[in-house]
């Protein structure tokens, strides 16, 4: 195996100038540089990372804590923390903290002891320990997709980075009181995620704009998981006057809506209406295709890093609270006809008109069926035919 010194010999250097090649720590002349990197090329040299960081205290690697990773949203989360750690030239160590503030507080404890320079966490509803842990060791760290309030009072400031959640949601609720629904349910998430609690506030800000009345009733939880979804929509449709219309809040609750839905020979949207938060690989392969909010999962993670990066750099600066924009994706869950299909040319053609002004990430339609369909004349094809009185 090749070595330093094979190196610097083969480069006609000294090995003090291989190692600022290497390491970065001193400029070096450009033809210098690359008779370096050529050696290393031909003499298939390959770094010893342990010895290095022994040296420079420096382990390059970054520690990332996120639940459900066999969750689509956060898989393409971890492959945006991935690309831009590897970009940046850091290596990535992942643990998963099952949501359990307990389990969460001991692998962050673990991540800590390997050393890596600094963690991306998504926190547990209860993270009190987990802030206490990093805020006693001051431990550099950004919080993604879940917001902490007040999580850099009395101690180092942490950033975070999230999507939008609150226009979102109620751009889903309007566009479905658009469509006529008066009955608009929600199965919301885990209570003590920020998330959740963003998204309640989405769905009541989208009943209100409609001037729809907020009914205790239909708005339940589903614990953000598939299993709650399904018990909570099953719920939803024992009440006496059930919904016509359906928010779930992630997708893994998207699924088990459905189920619910088809263990009661309930129709999509014939029956009843769908949309959900989240978008996933496969929602454009469902019958019928998911009207949904898309998350930038990978834009997330990857901005998660970067500003992980910022903190390394600077660590006094004041801590900032990012959140990345969604996109509405129209398909026709929701009950409206399908995008993709050829549609009669029609006179009206305005825009969207959100009131909360999110762009839409679909193919291209003449009109929003919400906007050109008031009051909901003529409802969607295979709509209830009277929602206002179910």
């Amino acid at each position: 195996m090749a070595t330093m010194t094979d190196v610097a010999r083969c480069a006609g250097v000294s090995v003090a100038t291989v190692s600022h090649v290497l390491n970065g720590t001193r400029p070096v002349l450009p033809h210098t540089r690359q008779a370096v990197l050529d050696a290393v090329e031909e003499l298939g040299y390959t770094p010893n990372t342990l010895a290095r960081s022994l040296v420079t205290a420096r382990t390059r690697s970054i520690g990332l804590a996120v639940s459900a990773i066999s969750n689509p949203y956060f898989t393409e989360i971890l492959q945006g923390v991935e690309a831009a750690a590897l970009e940046y030239g850091y290596s990535l160590l992942i643990a998963d903290p099952h949501d359990d503030p307990e389990h969460e507080r001991k692998v962050v404890q673990l991540l800590h002891e390997r050393r890596v320079e600094g963690m991306i966490v998504a926190p547990s509803s209860q993270p009190r320990e987990l802030l206490a842990y990093l805020g006693r060791h001051r431990v550099p760290a950004v919080f993604l997709d879940r917001v902490v309030e007040g999580s850099g009072e009395g101690g180092p400031p942490f950033d975070q980075v999230c999507a939008e959640n609150t226009e979102p949601t109620a751009r889903l609720v309007t566009h479905l009181a658009g469509l006529g629904h008066r009955r608009i349910a929600l199965v919301a998430g885990r209570p003590g995620f920020s998330t959740t609690a963003e998204r309640i506030t989405g769905y009541r800000h989208g009943l209100a704009g409609a001037g729809l009345p907020f009914d205790a009733r239909l708005l339940v939880h589903g614990d953000s998981e598939s299993a709650g979804a399904e018990r909570a929509t099953g719920d939803l449709l024992s009440l006496g006057a059930p919904p016509t219309a359906l928010v779930t809040g992630n997708n893994a609750m998207t699924i088990g809506a459905l189920r619910a839905l088809r263990a009661r020979g309930l129709s999509v949207p014939g029956d009843i209406a769908l949309c959900c938060f989240d978008d996933f690989a496969w929602a454009d392969l469902f019958s019928p295709r998911l009207t949904a909010i898309a998350q930038p999962s990978r834009d997330i993670g990857a901005r998660a890093v970067r500003v992980l990066l910022d903190r390394l750099a600077a660590p006094d600066r004041p801590a900032r609270t990012e959140r990345l924009s969604c996109a509405f994706v129209h398909r026709t869950s929701c009950g409206c006809p399908d995008p993709q299909e050829p549609q009669e040319p029609r006179n009206d053609l305005r825009g969207p008109g959100s009131p909360y002004g999110l762009g839409t990430r679909s193919r291209p339609t003449t009109a929003d069926p919400a906007a050109d369909n008031p009051a909901s004349q003529q409802p969607a094809k295979g709509a209830p035919r009277d929602r206002r009185s179910r």
